[in-house]
């Protein structure tokens, strides 16, 4: 039975998202503050994380940046009243695998923790290490090593390179990285593959306003040369 860590000040909604998420078969636990809710989240049990940006005591970016920190790989959705580009930018800055914007359709919720499961709980033998130029990428330890530098991967991060990896030197749009990778075909913002590639080349190239790897191929996308 899958985990699913709810970090939520309002109870309402809790208390909906816990009847459907029990009645799809997940066992739940929730928190109503970021403090609360930082605790159960390093004890690592969840399978994934639904995180409110705006909690009392400590707020949802404070929250996920420390999870991150801490080397906690768990996924999390954040979920918020705010509509505004710079919070999903923000919140995928520092971690986030995903974003929603209340309201939403629980139904598309729980289709996106069954999305991120299935990648996080599918075996795959076939890739362990790759280089990307100078940098070395540990798929099993979820980080990059690029000199004397170390970067850890979040799940996201991870399968979209894991997406570029398996289809090199192919131009790939963000409609399709955001279809196949983030497993739906509707999402707030194209912008946000653009959020992750430079993230990605952060990580990965000597200098990512030139990259040499992860390449911008105008008007349609991006292409990996490894």
């Amino acid at each position: 039975m899958s985990r699913v860590l709810i970090i939520e000040d309002e109870r309402d909604i809790v208390t909906g998202l816990r009847d459907a998420f029990e009645h799809h078969g997940f066992e739940v636990r929730s928190a109503h503050d970021g403090d609360q809710g930082l605790r159960l989240a390093l004890t690592g049990e969840a399978d994934v994380i639904i995180l409110d940006l705006m909690l009392p005591k400590r707020d949802g970016i404070e929250v996920c940046r420390e999870l991150r920190e801490r080397n906690v790989q768990t996924p999390i959705i954040m979920v918020t009243a705010r509509g505004e580009e710079a919070d999903r930018v923000t919140g995928l800055e520092i971690g986030a695998d995903d974003y929603m914007t209340k309201p939403f359709s629980t139904r598309e919720l729980i289709a996106r923790i069954d999305a991120i499961l299935r990648r996080t709980t599918r075996e795959d033998t076939q890739l362990e290490q790759v280089r990307i130029g100078d940098a070395t990428v540990d798929f099993t330890k979820y980080v990059i090593i690029h000199g004397s530098e170390r970067h850890s991967l979040t799940d996201r991060e991870m399968h979209v390179l894991r997406f570029f990896l398996d289809h090199p030197h192919e131009v790939i749009s963000r409609n399709r990285l955001l279809t196949e990778v983030w497993g739906y075909d509707a999402y707030p913002s194209t912008r946000t593959i653009d959020t992750f590639v430079y993230r990605l080349r952060q990580m990965i190239e000597r200098d990512a306003e030139r990259p040499e790897h992860l390449l911008t191929v105008r008007g349609v996308g991006y292409k990996l040369v490894p």
